[in-house]
């Protein structure tokens, strides 16, 4: 079938250059994007004088058949028309005769595509961010339920200090936030249109690029046409927004397959988002988040994929950016099912308080709070308060106990300078409530991050 562009050739492509040229088995999902830029820049190209009310008319009304052939199910996608925009264009033809070929005056597939593409990403960065939000309201939910509920913090995966449930689980809502806005700022900071640039240089085409930029919803136009037809950094900062995303949520589904387990008993998955084994019919096997973790893996490889396509190309556009679609559109879709499932699986996930209250028993979490009352009540440098801690610590693993279990006898004798003012503060839940600093795990202070949070959520227009 001759090619729309094959003028100046003497002999038809190769069946094999159809199948490695073409993209149109993947980029037909912008065919909306695509069939809204033409008819914007159809009734452009009408009040400029380039073509008549009637032809305009015709394209106008052709594109909208296409547009129905397309979601109908009945438009043939043909390996040979190469990509979306020359099927949509050799479809209009068909239908309207040679009208539909003064559509593409003053413009090229260059910034045709890059049109399509970016306000394709623009939508999606609302949409992921929407979904985001939804994520956070399940997160805070379950926050405001526990607020009082002991869970050891860790560091380097070692028992540490206690902490609330609720002030662990808004340190997701904290990262869960930035995510969302750096999604917004992509929208805002990408919402410039590319059509008018033509292939590289502009067109001598007398065109009002601000026209179609309003009709398309974008705040205003590029500014130089050479940097417009090659830019992917929207699409690249896509790519980054959900890698981070997916890296925060790969960082709580691990915390989740650890929690789930037996040694942790912490919480249980429901049976809804949960698997089991093909030999071990005792098995209930965490499945969701170990493929969030793994799919995390996948969206940093797209981002790694199109960084190394974009580092050597000269201006201005290459063929080598049609290898910008199917990793953004593999990213988008892994983004878009895996925040839907995380959801799901935490809002039905139970919560084992007692298992959290044990684990808080164990690896002497209130230490900090004896060396904290030695500096404070008995004037000691920090330095003699911890190796006092250390001494305490030690006699309590002799006698197989937690420090918070140690007798105001056992403390007085590894220091004299110890009193009974001491029993209070080595307990859990004073040793929680004590870390009363802003951004604090204090009851009181991770309330004020609740009331943050709720609030942020409420507000937040997308």
């Amino acid at each position: 079938m001759e090619k729309m562009w094959s003028g100046r050739f003497q002999e038809g492509a190769s069946s094999l250059l159809d199948e490695f040229n073409a993209s149109i088995m993947f980029d037909r999902r912008l065919y909306k994007e695509d069939i809204e830029g033409s008819i914007a820049h159809a009734q452009m190209l009408r009040k400029q004088g380039i073509v008549t009310l009637e032809e305009c008319d015709a394209m106008i009304n052709g594109l909208q058949q296409v547009l129905e052939e397309i979601e109908t199910g009945v438009f043939i996608w043909n390996i040979a028309d190469e990509d979306l925009h020359m099927a949509i264009e050799k479809r209009l033809t068909a239908l309207i005769g040679e009208s539909g070929g003064k559509l593409h005056t003053a413009r090229s597939r260059n910034d045709q595509v890059a049109v399509d593409f970016r306000r394709y990403v623009i939508r999606k960065n609302l949409e992921i961010a929407a979904l985001i939000k939804s994520l956070m309201e399940v997160i805070v939910s379950m926050a405001a339920r526990h607020t009082d509920t002991l869970i050891p913090g860790m560091t380097h995966l070692q028992h540490a200090q206690p902490i609330n449930f609720a002030f662990h689980l808004l340190a997701y809502a904290a990262m869960f936030e930035r995510d969302i806005e750096r999604f917004r700022q992509s929208a805002r900071r990408n919402n410039i249109s590319p059509l008018g640039c033509a292939a590289l240089a502009g067109t001598p085409h007398n065109i009002d690029r601000n026209m179609t930029a309003q009709a398309l919803g974008f705040e205003g136009v590029s500014t130089n046409c050479l940097d417009t037809v090659s830019d992917r950094d929207f699409a690249l900062e896509m790519l980054f927004n959900i890698a981070t995303m997916m890296m925060h949520i790969s960082r709580l589904s691990e915390e989740l397959v650890m929690w789930s387990s037996y040694e942790f008993g912490f919480v249980e998955l429901s049976d809804a988002y949960a698997t089991g084994s093909s030999i071990m019919p005792q098995k209930k096997n965490p499945d969701v988040p170990e493929l969030l973790r793994g799919k995390t893996g996948r969206v940093n490889g797209n981002l790694i994929s199109l960084l190394t396509v974009m580092k050597g190309l000269p201006l201005a556009y290459n063929k080598d950016t049609q290898e910008d679609k199917e990793g953004v559109f593999d990213s988008i879709d892994t983004a878009e099912l895996s925040l839907q499932i995380l959801r799901e699986a935490l809002a039905t996930m139970q919560v084992k308080t007692d298992a959290m209250q044990r684990a808080c028993k164990i690896g002497h979490l209130s230490a900090t709070d004896l060396a904290d009352y030695l500096v404070v009540h008995c004037n000691i440098p920090f330095r003699t308060a911890h190796f006092i801690t250390g001494k305490a610590v030690a006699r309590a693993e002799e006698l197989g106990i937690d420090i918070s279990d140690l007798s105001f006898e056992e403390l007085h004798r590894i220091d004299a300078r110890i009193d009974e003012s001491v029993m209070p503060k080595l307990q859990l839940n004073h040793s929680m409530n004590a870390r009363i600093s802003q951004g604090g795990t204090a009851t009181v202070r991770t309330l004020e991050q609740l009331i943050y949070f709720e609030r942020y959520l409420k507000e937040l227009e997308l």
